[in-house]
């Protein structure tokens, strides 16, 4: 596969709408979710391991660390591989009508939405251009509603490419489903190592 300079330069004459996942893909945090038996703590998953966890009779997932946008702004830190790519094609894009770059993420609504974008914007990360899907506010499983987000943004708009970068299978493959109600319209997932190397999935 080209490198990603060249791949953007390959996509910039077409329409695309690229989809970028924020945790433990365009940053790394110390966030939890958290798993209750009662009123004890059982369990703190990172989000990779929250991706996998199946809940066992009795427990709930406290996700009270991901609404914090205290714990976000002090702990996140840019995955450079991904934050640069998302950066060089926020860049490239820009003024094009015919490119879109939305970040879709498995949180609900943050407790200070000022001090959450902020955060992004420390790093040089334009979030005036770029809208923030949250697809913890869909009643629905993660991947599902992610896949919810991205459906509702295809149908709004004819592009020939859609991409998302995420470090999850379960999201990549819900995304790569929309290929069969989108047949003019070709998919491209990335998947995000734990070392931030991109890996062209499927």
């Amino acid at each position: 596969m080209k490198n990603f300079v060249e791949y953007i330069e390959e996509a910039a004459a077409e329409s695309s709408l690229s989809v970028f996942d924020i945790d433990d893909t365009l940053f790394s945090t110390d966030t939890k979710v958290h798993v209750t038996k009662g009123d004890k703590r059982v369990y703190s998953l990172s989000p990779a391991e929250f991706n996998v966890y199946k809940l066992k009779r009795g427990e709930e997932y406290d996700f009270s660390d991901f609404r914090s946008s205290s714990v976000f702004a002090k702990t996140a830190k840019p995955i450079q591989t991904v934050f640069k790519t998302a950066k060089k094609m926020l860049s490239r894009f820009s003024g094009n009508q015919n490119k879109k770059i939305i970040v879709v993420t498995a949180r609900a609504d943050l407790d200070d939405r000022d001090l959450f974008l902020s955060t992004f914007k420390k790093y040089g990360f334009d979030t005036n251009r770029v809208h923030v899907f949250r697809a913890g506010n869909i009643n629905s499983p993660g991947a599902e509603a992610k896949k919810t987000i991205i459906k509702t943004q295809l149908n709004a708009g004819k592009y020939t490419i859609a991409r998302m970068f995420d470090d999850a299978k379960a999201n990549l493959d819900k995304f790569l489903e929309l290929s069969s109600d989108f047949p003019d319209t070709r998919f491209e997932a990335f998947m995000i190592l734990k070392d931030g190397r991109i890996k062209r999935y499927k």
